[in-house]
């Protein structure tokens, strides 16, 4: 029988496994799918991928869960099946080594990238399911990993304690340079405070190379007070012959276990782009290595100069956030790929008409709350002006961790403008847009400015598709590629649909990804929308948008192009005012959407003179209904 983890560290150093998700990758596995969902669906799978790194010495094995929580999990549609993933990943990591292995219960970060706002009791939860899955099935400790939060890391800590005061937990962060965790604690104190808090080993994995961690560990004053794991990624991944390609041998890693092993590592493996090739290095590298107490002068060796930044698809100096995360273009699956495998929400909220974005930004925060998949913002509609939907559409990626989806009017810039916009876009990795016409200036609040129109909606899509193929406007070829996915709108509130649809067919020989509709009000006519469309190759996310009082739809009906109320509709809401505007107009949409699930999984909410909480709620009515 094997000894504790804990005893066993004592005595020797343990070799760890390498990346899960990469190595999947490049196995030749798709990305955008959950590779978790592998433990139940494709357990054989999983099964030799953990033998290979037990074949190559890797002892101590870690389960294929690092993202099988419900957050996570959620985008797949799979947020009820954390348990059973779970439990699967301990079984089949078990079944595939030998009785000398340890088995580790791999536990993710929740709050990293684009899910800072998650609640702490909300965080608490999905710890608890997923860390009582992993123990339940016997898993030989608890590994959390990735975390970029002290605060967060101490969360999960605490719940594994509650559940185990004597079930071994490793504690590793995600650093790059600065010798702190992201939400500002020296490393030194973050490591006493999880000790305090019953960590048994402390360390690193991911975001940095080899050299990257040994700087963080150097950096550390007072040494560390525990036990110390190491799992780097495999330099920085570059982008070759359409695969992500990460650069450090298994020989480097080989030369930097020695050193980990010299500065006290007890636990040595690898993460994002390591391959069995490079545990097996690092196996034989540490063949009879005694260990022994860091050097007293470890914290004076000089470090290494930086590695050069290596571009990734037309982004510098981003990678993988995680093991078992995918590149980082394919990390969250598109609209266009969710959509495929359930109903999917996209709402539209109006960029402010002045400098004050308080309320925009609630109402952005509120609809990530709610789940909305994206949040849409027009491009100056009706020819009014707005804030920039760019500049707003950054904002909600950087603080709110919302995808954002912006519209891009033909009206309002010419070629050199449209090129220079898309382009500012691709850098923020801003990329699903919609490209539409735009209403006429001399209609809006300047009627003295120019409309541009240089491009047709029609060629904005090719365009923006011929950026992707990595040539500019003018055709001359562009140093890398662009990766946007377009929409283009269509209007089916029109007397001749076949029409309507011939033209929209146009769109998509255009290179249209998906579309989008104008709002409707009549359910009739969303049945007759189905079948009209069921032809086409691409996705609809149907428009539905909640009226808001009694005046505000026969304004919509009036005055407003390409919206049309029935007369069912325009009845109901007549007169209504204020709340009970407001709730009419809600129960309105609510049955809309009911008729739009039935026939399409795309559903396009666009919210009302910034009434978030009127698109809140139909969110979440789409969730209860398809009981995601």
């Amino acid at each position: 029988m094997k000894p504790d983890l804990r005893k066993a560290l004592e005595a020797r150093i343990l070799t760890g496994d390498g990346a899960m998700g990469t190595y999947l990758y490049h196995m030749g596995y798709p990305i955008g799918v959950s590779y978790e969902e592998y433990n139940t669906i494709r357990p054989d799978v999983i099964e030799g991928v953990h033998r290979r790194y037990y074949e190559a010495g890797a002892r101590v094995i870690e389960t294929n869960t690092f993202s099988a929580n419900a957050e996570s999990l959620s985008k797949y549609g799979l947020e009820s099946e954390v348990a059973a993933i779970n439990r699967a990943g301990v079984r089949v990591a078990r079944g595939a080594v030998g009785p000398d292995a340890y088995v580790v219960g791999a536990v993710g970060s929740m709050r990293a990238g684009k899910r800072k706002n998650i609640r702490p009791t909300q965080l608490e939860q999905s710890f608890f399911v997923q860390i009582e899955a992993l123990l339940t099935e016997g898993a030989d400790g608890i590994l959390l990993e990735t975390f970029y939060d002290l605060e967060e890391m101490r969360l999960a800590l605490q719940v594994a304690r509650r559940m185990s005061a004597d079930v071994p937990v490793i504690c590793q962060f995600a650093i790059e340079r600065e010798a702190r965790t992201q939400d500002g604690y020296p490393l030194a104190e973050a490591f006493e405070r999880l000790k305090e808090d019953g960590a048994d080993v402390v360390g690193f994995n991911c975001r940095s190379g080899p050299m990257g961690i040994l700087r963080a560990i150097d950096s550390i004053e007072g040494g560390i007070p525990l036990p110390l794991s190491v799992f780097p990624n495999a330099g920085i991944p570059d982008y070759v012959d359409g695969k992500y390609m990460y650069t450090s041998t298994p020989e480097y890693f080989a030369e930097y276990a020695l050193k980990f092993a010299d500065r006290g590592a007890r636990i040595i493996g690898g993460c994002c782009g390591t391959t069995p090739e490079h545990i097996a290095a690092i196996a034989k590298a540490l063949e009879g290595y005694e260990p022994r107490p860091v050097p007293p002068d470890a914290a004076g060796v000089a470090p290494a100069p930086p590695r050069p930044v290596v571009t990734i698809a037309g982004r510098p100096d981003r990678e993988p956030e995680a093991d078992g995360a995918k590149p980082p273009e394919a990390q969250e699956p598109t609209i266009v790929e969710l959509v495929k495998r359930r109903h999917t929400v996209i709402v539209e909220l109006d960029p402010p008409r002045d400098l004050d974005i308080r309320k925009f930004m609630s109402g952005a925060a509120a609809l990530k709350a709610a789940r909305a998949d994206a949040l849409t913002m027009a491009d100056n509609s009706l020819a009014v002006t707005r804030m920039s939907n760019l500049a707003l559409a950054s904002l909600v990626q950087q603080r709110i961790g919302l995808r954002p989806l912006v519209h891009i009017a033909c009206r309002d810039r010419n070629l050199i403008g449209s090129q220079s916009h898309m382009m500012g876009l691709d850098a923020l990795g801003i990329d699903h847009v919609l490209a539409v016409t735009g209403d006429p200036a001399r209609f809006g609040d300047l009627p003295d400015s120019s409309s541009v129109y240089d491009l047709t909606s029609f060629e904005m899509i090719r365009m923006i598709k011929q950026l992707n193929e990595g040539i500019s406007f003018s055709g001359k070829p562009l140093k890398q590629r662009a990766g946007f996915i377009v929409g283009a709108a269509f209007n089916p509130n029109v007397k001749y649909l076949d029409k309507a649809i011939a033209r929209l067919e146009r769109k998509i020989e255009s290179g249209a990804d998906y579309i989008m509709t104008q709002p409707v009000y009549d359910r009739e006519l969303i049945a007759k929308l189905a079948k009209a469309t069921k032809h086409l190759s691409v996705p609809i996310f149907v428009g539905i948008m909640p009226l808001a009082n009694g005046r505000n739809a026969e304004y919509l009906h009036n005055e407003v192009p390409g919206i049309q109320l029935s007369d069912d509709v325009r009845s109901r809401m007549a007169g209504l005012e204020g709340e009970a505007g407001r709730a009419e107009g809600v129960r309105i949409a609510e049955e809309l959407l009911d008729a739009a699930m039935d026939h399409f999984n795309g559903i396009y909410l666009i919210t009302p003179f910034l009434a978030f909480d009127m698109t809140v709620k139909l969110t979440e009515y789409v969730w209860r209904k398809t009981g995601r």
